[in-house]
């Protein structure tokens, strides 16, 4: 797709779809040029919200010994957090109060993702690295005030400074734990939602921008036939896309997991 959009740009024909493209104009564009305008990323943030508020309101507004439908999905849903994300990595004695946090973010983060999937709102929200950033930024705070919270001013040293290490090893170490755990870890963990929601959806676009161009735009059976082969071949890709959505929105949960069990056994070792 690469050298097709690059050979058909320089003949004044196709061009290769750009993510401002996907975006609407802001809707209140006060102080837009910085980024601060009411826009349709913000409109989802919202939308996600009110619609895992109604989701499941709607689905335990009659709780039944014998679930129904709706019902049962919910719980199931609840289940699936409850069990896999929190009480396998924060265990029995510490995951409950975690719940609600690991629940909110694992269904904010899918919701947000699946959007991409939805025709006319087209961009997952953490396709931006704003929304991501946050994210990561409200997860690192949570688990360093836990951590100050059960361990005072020794959590520091702890998450710092690795135990069984020869004194002269910790000169180099103990900058690197500082950088790992508490400047790349954030950066990571919201690069990579961010990085791979955005690949996801662009080559999906890519293809389906293609395969019209060479439909509606070119003469000749090949490049007819080149164009359906394209458009038949993003069909894969787009359910591929729907898994990494679901993927990333688990991994950024798990994640955030690790790390709140990360400062509550800090001093484990």
């Amino acid at each position: 797709m690469s050298s097709l959009a690059l050979s058909a740009a320089e003949e004044g024909g196709f061009q290769p779809p750009t993510i401002s493209e996907t975006h609407l104009p802001e809707i209140f564009p006060w102080m837009a040029p910085w980024g601060t305008g009411f826009g349709k990323n913000m409109l989802m943030v919202i939308l996600a919200v009110l619609l895992i508020w109604w989701l499941f309101s709607f689905a335990i507004r009659k709780q039944a010994l014998v679930p129904s439908r709706g019902q049962f999905l919910a719980e199931g849903a609840y289940g699936f957090v409850r069990n896999t994300i929190g009480r396998d990595i924060l265990g029995d004695k510490h995951f409950k109060p975690w719940i609600p946090l690991l629940f909110t973010v694992f269904f904010f983060v899918l919701f947000n993702n699946l959007f991409g999937a939805i025709p006319f709102l087209q961009m997952p929200t953490f396709s931006h690295a704003g929304p991501a950033y946050a994210m990561a930024a409200i997860i690192w705070i949570t688990w360093v005030v836990l951590g100050f919270k059960l361990h005072g001013g020794k959590f520091m040293k702890l998450m710092t400074v690795p135990s069984g290490v020869p004194k002269p090893l910790l000169v180099i170490l103990t900058p690197l734990e500082f950088l790992s755990n508490f400047v790349i870890r954030p950066l990571t963990h919201s690069l990579r939602l961010m990085a791979v929601m955005l690949a996801g959806h662009i080559i999906v676009m890519l293809c389906g921008s293609g395969a019209e161009f060479l439909i509606t735009q070119q003469e000749g059976v090949a490049n007819t036939g080149l164009g359906i082969a394209i458009l038949l071949g993003s069909i894969p890709l787009y359910f591929l896309e729907l898994i990494m959505m679901v993927l990333q929105a688990f991994v950024f949960a798990l994640l955030t997991a690790i790390y709140i069990q990360g400062s509550i056994e800090a001093d484990a070792h």
